[in-house]
């Protein structure tokens, strides 16, 4: 798959090294072995395309003042069937490359020939990566935060696909350990409540008080009448510790689905437990001398490792900790599944832990030498009305979950806006989510794609069927608006292997909207319909495309690229 900019941006260093090797030969430049630089694409392109500066990096070698050497590398500068027309001097030694007519039809042949794979390619090489997200407590429903690492988890894993890595999403379902004994208990408490009347049995003070665990308990009512009441406690809180985590669990998968977000595995965190793998792990550190036992418990000698606090593994009721669990579920993704990296995908109230578990991951006898584990640390949200704080759903008064925020604005808004940039706070405003006009970032991509089918479908009802790019000619795209819109077409390929390096999937919510703002510039400065026939050709190459690269773009996000609007 072809990533231009990457092309044109090596190919200079090819040129400039023939033109210097001629140099050398005529005697032109003392021979100070290779003449190497750096190329870059400059803010300003005006004066330029491409900047590359190995004059003033081979100023030193060859004992020239490094615009001597521009002039003399311009003289020798060959630029016949390459991506450049012309190449000028500027300051004290720039090489300014302008791209040519072959580059930018070059763009638009592979747009157009690689459709819905444009923009993939084999940065990854096949490495095996998994991406954990969400993996929310399944004893309450989703909140605002599982909205956004839920579409970070997800457009990231996206990212890392098309960028030529073997993906994997995974959400792990706590369903072992206090929160679900707790869970339990509330459930049971809720039950007898039915029964007996409120103020017949207390709530515990750390239970659950949201109103899925009344449900969960009129559910049990409503299946089974009163048949727990004289059950023993324990007994009991496990029939409805097995009747609420399924319940709960099937309800996040179809809320997860509705929110287009598909897990190729709900790993179980009781699993771990089940099979020894957690008292295995443990015992490994045990055995490689990493523990020591205080206060009638099991500690990992953490600091070894660089952290800045040992972690207990096992209390003294023989229970392991969530941190041995951790180190074990961890240790199984790499060790029993063979992933070469994992990224976990944790709120800001992680980072410290982040840190702390990185450190434990390396510990010499869990066999994760040649392993990365890296982590996705994202910022909390705040959603805004008008000036008001929200937090509480319109419909139903209570603590606004991610349900109801997709019944209030649809799941194309809330991803758009939740892929925001992940180390920076979220101001998710509500109000400018559902508002139709340009302001809205979402609608004014979508609306920008819609209206190139609209054009499309408008021509070719009046007989101006949508042409081969080997029909016309790039060079007819000469204005500054065409120019800038194809090279905006180009970057997508860059962006997705820069957001899959960086972990940043918004990096592609900025580029599709400067895509969209590029096209909106194109269709309003260039006249389509009314243009000469090879012109008027040209042109509708150029909307196909865009509306190829739109539709590309916003499936990575996950939002929908409509026909009409």
């Amino acid at each position: 798959m072809a990533n231009l900019i990457e092309e044109a941006r090596l190919s200079i260093d090819g040129i400039i090294e023939k033109a210097y090797k001629k140099a050398v030969g005529e005697g032109a430049v003392p021979d100070g072995g290779l003449l190497s630089g750096k190329v870059e694409i400059p803010k300003d392109t005006s004066n330029g395309d491409y900047a590359a500066n190995h004059a003033m990096a081979g100023a030193k070698a060859l004992k020239l003042p490094p615009r001597a050497i521009a002039e003399i590398l311009v003289s020798h500068i060959d630029l016949t069937d390459s991506y450049f027309g012309s190449v000028e001097i500027a300051g004290p030694g720039f090489l300014n490359f302008r791209l040519s007519d072959k580059w930018y039809t070059k763009v638009l042949e592979t747009v157009q020939s690689e459709g819905a794979s444009y923009g993939r390619s084999d940065e990854g090489h096949g490495e095996r990566v998994m991406v954990e997200f969400v993996s929310a407590n399944p004893t309450g429903p989703m909140t605002i935060g599982n909205a956004r690492g839920g579409v970070l988890g997800d457009a990231l894993a996206s990212v890392l696909d098309r960028a030529g890595y073997k993906v994997f999403r995974e959400f792990y379902v706590n369903d072992a350990g206090n929160q679900v004994d707790l869970f339990g208990k509330s459930i049971e408490v809720r039950y007898l409540q039915l029964i007996k009347g409120e103020d017949a049995v207390e709530f515990p003070e750390n239970g659950y008080h949201g109103e899925d665990i009344r449900l969960l308990a009129q559910l049990l009512f409503d299946r089974d009448g009163g048949k727990y009441v004289d059950m023993d406690s324990d007994e009991r809180c496990k029939v409805f510790v097995e009747f609420g985590l399924p319940y709960n669990i099937a309800l996040m998968k179809q809320h997860l689905e509705r929110y287009r977000i598909h897990f190729d595995e709900w790993f179980l965190e009781s699993s771990l437990h089940d099979s020894g793998y957690v008292a295995e792990t443990v015992k490994l550190l045990e055995d490689g001398g990493y523990t020591y036992e205080k206060d009638d418990a099991l500690w990992l000698r953490n600091t070894e490792f660089g952290a800045d606090k040992d972690e207990v593994l096992r209390r003294g009721n023989g229970f392991y900790t969530y941190y041995a669990v951790d180190v074990a579920y961890h240790r199984n993704k790499f060790i029993e599944r063979g992933f070469d990296r994992v990224i976990d995908v944790w709120g800001a109230d992680h980072h410290g832990h982040a840190i702390r578990f990185a450190a434990s991951m390396t510990a010499p006898v869990l066999g994760l030498q040649n392993k990365k584990l890296d982590f996705l640390i994202m910022q909390m949200v705040r959603l805004v009305r008008g000036n008001e704080i929200v937090k509480v759903s319109k419909r139903t008064g209570k603590a606004l979950t991610l349900n109801d925020l997709l019944d209030e604005i649809g799941v194309d808004a809330c991803r758009f806006f939740f892929n925001a940039k992940p180390d920076t706070h979220l101001e998710f405003d509500l109000d400018l989510a559902i508002r139709q006009d340009s302001e809205n970032p979402v609608y004014y991509v979508q609306y920008a794609h819609a209206r190139i089918c609209s054009l499309i479908a408008a021509m070719a009802e009046e007989g101006h069927s949508l042409p081969k790019c080997e029909a016309v000619s790039a060079a007819l795209l000469s204005t500054e608006h065409e120019r800038e819109l194809i090279k905006q077409l180009a970057m997508f390929t860059e962006e997705i292997k820069i957001a899959a390096r960086d972990y940043d999937p918004s990096r592609i919510n900025r580029y599709v909207t400067e895509l969209a703002a590029r096209f909106h510039r194109f269709y309003t400065s260039c006249r389509i319909k009314e243009a000469e026939p090879e012109l008027r050709d040209a042109r509708l190459i150029l909307c196909d495309c865009t509306e190829k690269v739109i539709a590309n773009a916003l499936n990575i996000v996950g939002v929908t690229a409509p026909e009409k609007m």
